[in-house]
């Protein structure tokens, strides 16, 4: 008999969904997606079930309101929260949702106290802190989901501005998951050139300011929610890491105890991920500009985990 592993999304709205949708189209583990409204995600779990013939994915779906289902979880991505809205900042998410993180958190810890919790839920610096506390996990089976999404975007940018395929760029972004996120130019190459022997410094600036606003960009356009497809997708692609223990290195924000120069908070840095959760971070030498910067988004994280109250 073959055992599966089990994935359980928290939340079955866009984003939720959307990584139900990723998580069984690419085959990583059976998947519980828990909401409280009754009947949304028991329908949109039977619809995307019924996909299964036409995609060929074998992999179970569940969609229910009791955290009951959940049970014995690998991996849980928490996603319930509020969405932000046009002229909405991620401070004006944080009350509201502290008290949906907190609550999904412990009725998650009761029913998998060994599983690795990915949080997306925004703001996610101060969310995967919330859920750090009340869980009691230790830091490395509690990691939030942003430097995978802010880098896409940054990778979709320079493709973009350099009309190259996305695949081939490799770069990556820290810090924090808002405005004063560090997307690293002195890094990103294409194909091992790097991207700044080929864009000049006012393009890279244009696409660093770009990929900062990348969120609220995509909020102007939808009027009435937030981005959802590649939101989901990077979460899934954490989750895969940890479910198939492949040791992908990929920006995540980690809790750090001395890495880069900072301790006690939650911050984006390349992590590699396995079985264990983030198995390892991978330290090197920043500028100074980088280190300015990296202790800019560290201010605003610690603001974020006062505002909490935990």
């Amino acid at each position: 008999m073959i055992t599966r592993k089990k994935l359980s999304i928290i939340g079955a709205g866009n984003v939720g969904a959307s990584a139900a949708h990723w998580a069984v189209n690419r085959g990583i583990a059976d998947v519980a997606m828990i909401d409280v409204v009754e009947g949304v995600p028991q329908g949109k779990a039977l619809d995307l079930m019924q996909s299964g013939p036409i995609d060929g994915f074998s992999v179970s779906l569940v969609g229910s309101n009791d955290f009951r289902d959940t049970a014995d979880s690998d991996v849980v991505i928490i996603m319930a929260g509020l969405a932000r809205k046009p002229g909405m900042g991620r401070k004006d998410l944080l009350s509201k949702n502290v008290a949906i993180v907190k609550s999904c958190t412990r009725e998650v810890v009761k029913y998998s106290p060994e599983c690795v919790l990915i949080v997306v839920t925004n703001p996610i610096d101060a969310m995967v802190y919330t859920a750090f506390k009340v869980s009691g996990f230790p830091r490395n089976r509690v990691i939030g989901m942003a430097g995978v999404l802010d880098s896409a975007r940054y990778r979709t940018f320079l493709a973009q501005a350099l009309g190259v395929a996305a695949r081939d760029v490799s770069a990556m972004v820290m810090g924090i998951h808002g405005l004063k996120m560090l997307p690293l130019v002195r890094l990103a190459n294409v194909a091992g050139v790097p991207v700044s022997d080929l864009l000049s410094e006012q393009e890279l600036s244009e696409i660093v300011e770009r990929t900062q606003y990348g969120g609220i960009e995509i909020v102007n356009h939808l009027k009435t929610g937030s981005a959802y497809f590649t939101p989901g997708l990077s979460a899934v692609e954490m989750a895969e890491a940890i479910l198939t223990d492949s040791k992908r290195v990929l920006p995540c924000a980690a809790f750090l105890e001395g890495e880069f120069g900072i301790s006690g908070c939650f911050l984006g840095v390349p992590a590699v991920l396995g079985a264990g959760g983030v198995e390892r971070i991978l330290e090197f030498e920043l500028t100074q500009d980088e280190k300015a910067a990296l202790l800019e988004s560290e201010k605003v994280v610690r603001e974020q985990m006062e505002a909490t109250g935990l």
